[in-house]
């Protein structure tokens, strides 16, 4: 698998563990707001580590690493993800998949082969703002819903997140997010932040206020609602 990136401990991306975090090249998405652009528009001009060294890596640390978190880009436009996180979990490392949710049998084989232990979906907005909230224009929004579904029947440990950018996002926006992952268990707001590498755009983050009300209007359909890095 390709690997553009690789972070070797995190304390952060992989909830109540101690983690790595793996990064893998391309999407099918184009988030004016994705911090990781050069990931999604030019992945072949990233460094390429190799998927012996990062697996040998893995190995050497087992007893410190509790698992490996998969990030991009979009991990699962990778043909060969199933074989490199059946190597990982050999070793005896859970695995955290962070994904968009648009390929949703892909998810499904994953998960109910017990190669993934933990999802983090991308709610991007409602779906009839996925469109321009995505960079996509006519954006099929099936895909997502069907992996949504999916998650919400409770195969494994999921959240539910998405990340808040004031020309995109209005509180009641989340009135509808809610209804869309009613009875999830876990659902994070996240703040908007200038990594430096976004794709587009002079964009910025919401009001203090704007926030308590997106979490406001979205508590009443899910069991955890939260603000993160705000």
């Amino acid at each position: 698998m390709k690997i553009h990136g690789f972070q070797k401990t995190t304390l952060l991306d992989y909830p109540g563990k101690v983690a790595c975090t793996v990064f893998t090249g391309g999407c099918n998405m184009r988030c004016p707001f994705c911090h990781n652009a050069s990931l999604v528009l030019r992945p072949d001009e990233a460094p390429l580590f190799p998927e012996e060294e990062i697996l040998s890596y893995v190995y050497k640390r087992r007893g410190i690493l509790d698992g490996v978190a998969i990030t991009g880009g979009e991990p699962l436009i990778n043909h060969d993800i199933s074989e490199f996180i059946k190597k990982i979990k050999d070793m005896g490392l859970s695995v955290k998949l962070d994904t968009n949710g648009t390929s949703p049998d892909k998810l499904r084989e994953l998960v109910e082969s017990k190669l993934v232990d933990y999802v983090a979906l991308d709610v991007k907005n409602s779906y009839e703002k996925y469109p321009e909230t995505v960079g996509i224009n006519g954006f099929n929004t099936a895909p997502v819903k069907k992996s949504i579904e999916f998650l919400l029947e409770g195969h494994t440990e999921y959240e539910f997140r998405t990340t808040t950018v004031l020309e995109f996002h209005k509180p009641e926006d989340f009135t509808d997010i809610g209804k869309m992952i009613k009875g999830a268990t876990r659902y994070f707001i996240q703040a908007y932040k200038d990594s430096g590498d976004i794709i587009s755009g002079d964009l910025h983050p919401l009001s203090d206020e704007e926030y308590k009300k997106c979490l406001n209007n979205v508590k009443p359909y899910v069991k955890n609602a939260e603000l993160r890095g705000i």
